[in-house]
């Protein structure tokens, strides 16, 4: 028993008054102060993300003397921290999330040759092995870069990338991953309909003087747009080559589409945030907790007659009402310690005990053991088990691949059933890839690596041990796509 326990009358019957041993975190509710269960039970999470998709409200900052606008995300501006804090908080939001970015990342991205089989029976594309290409691979960690690219896409359905580009324009030689949480765009250029510009810096800590502005490629042809911007090629609306711009950097962004097309994505699964099945969740493991907090110590009922406090400082002589106050006040400790100390286990407690003329007892202290028998905190096991579940098919995640719903009796699958649930979750993460490639087709085709090297995400799949081995992986591009280059 790790926390305090204290004395809390809780009635009187005759001449005995009602004790019972309480936590005294529940004793300071039960008095009016202000406990840990009111604040964890005050407020959903719903007010939090009813404003997730507006981006019609625009704020103002300055960067290096210059005013730039942007579109804050959520009405305070922090609404992706709101949510890596909720999640995080959630065992199964967290777990859930951490699947889902382990599976999109797949075996990583990796550069190869086009349709250079490795000599293997399968015939499998050859890994690229141009210096080039290695030594940029190794100063950018792209496994490092693809990873966080792969969270960022998981939790906010969109990644931003910012290309660098060599001092004479020549070549991409810098790619660096910046994080959603710290990105805000810019309002929508009205004759574009896309942001200009994306503005990062860390919103919770970062003083506004040191963000950074980042041009934004277009979305849709991102290569083109960075061509025409270095006067590579002439614009397609005026047909007219314009003067290469100074700006060596420019960012890219990867956006899973939604309906509406918001500036901030919204992803599906906010839908536990803005239904009710992260609250119930929440309040199940709360309302548990507390219960079993509360009950795991002594059980115990206390009956203590209204002379007793007066004898005892009666025996010793106590006459100052200042000292009688403060040996009642150890007597109820005593009495405390007696009944929840495991020291105390097995020692007996010596009171007086008398009849009147009629026969009747009367003990000055008699003490009860309450529901010795009862196991608390299995009240709403089910409903924890239905609010799991309904977290992890928000996330889209059978909740067997990440436990769950443990046990033998929660329909866990076969060994057959999880590995096609695998392969299915891992099949699924293709379209999640084809977005996410985009920058780094960008980067091959303007370094002039794409005619001999193309890029691919390959998939861990489950085999069965007929096949002696217990995964298989497989990439997508054993065929070629025109649609990468």
């Amino acid at each position: 028993m790790n926390e305090k326990q204290d004395l809390i009358k809780v009635g009187q019957t005759g001449d005995y008054e009602q004790y019972e041993l309480m936590p005294c975190s529940v004793v300071n509710a039960l008095q009016g102060v202000r406990s840990e269960v009111i604040s964890h039970y005050d407020k959903d999470t719903y007010s939090t993300f009813a404003d997730a998709d507006n981006d019609d409200v625009t704020q103002q900052i300055g960067i290096g003397g210059r005013e730039y606008e942007y579109v804050p995300w959520g009405g305070d501006n922090m609404l992706p921290y709101h949510v890596q804090t909720l999640i995080g908080k959630n065992m199964v939001t967290a777990q859930c999330q951490n699947f889902n970015t382990l599976t999109c990342y797949g075996q990583g991205l990796q550069f190869f040759e086009r349709n250079a089989p490795d000599g293997s029976p399968a015939g499998k594309p050859k890994r690229a092995s141009d210096p080039e290409i290695r030594r940029f691979c190794m100063r950018n960690a792209i496994h490092l870069q693809f990873w966080e690219q792969a969270t960022d896409m998981k939790y906010f359905f969109f990644s931003v990338l910012v290309l660098t580009l060599s001092r004479d324009g020549s070549k991409i030689v810098q790619l660096r991953h910046k994080d959603a949480c710290h990105c805000r765009f810019a309002p929508r250029d009205r004759k574009t309909g896309r942001p200009p510009y994306v503005i990062v810096a860390n919103w919770r800590h970062t003083p506004p003087e040191t963000a950074k502005v980042y041009p934004l490629l277009d979305d849709v042809d991102p290569l083109g747009d960075l061509l025409v911007r270095l006067g590579k090629e002439p614009d397609p609306e005026t047909g007219l080559t314009k003067a290469q711009t100074s700006d060596r950097s420019f960012a890219i962004v990867c956006r899973v589409p939604t309906v509406g097309r918001q500036l901030y994505p919204v992803p599906y699964y906010f839908s536990i945030f803005m239904d009710a099945w992260y609250d119930i969740y929440r309040l199940i493991g709360t309302g548990k907790r507390f219960m079993i907090k509360n009950t795991a110590a002594p059980r115990i009922q206390i009956e203590i007659h209204k002379n007793y406090w007066n004898n005892v400082c009666n025996e010793e002589g106590i006459t100052d009402p200042e000292k009688r106050k403060a040996r009642i006040k150890k007597e109820r400790q005593d009495i405390t310690d007696f009944c929840t100390k495991p020291e105390n286990a097995g020692k007996a407690w010596i009171t007086s005990y008398d009849t009147v003329i009629d026969g009747k007892e009367v003990r000055m202290v008699r003490i009860y053991t309450l529901g010795e028998d009862k196991k608390e905190g299995g009240d709403w096991a089910d409903d924890l088990v239905e609010a799991s579940n309904a977290l992890c098919f928000a996330m889209g995640v059978h909740p067997n691949m990440v436990g769950a719903t443990p046990g033998k009796s929660q329909m866990n699958n076969s060994g057959s059933d999880k590995r096609e649930l695998f392969n299915l979750k891992q099949s699924i993460e293709k379209p999640w890839h084809d977005v996410m490639e985009v920058p780094y087709h960008v980067m091959m085709h303007f370094n002039g690596w794409d005619e001999k090297y193309d890029i691919d995400v390959p998939m861990i799949e489950m085999t069965t041990l007929d096949k002696n081995k217990e995964f298989d992986i497989k990439g997508n591009n054993n065929e070629p796509d025109n649609n990468k280059g």
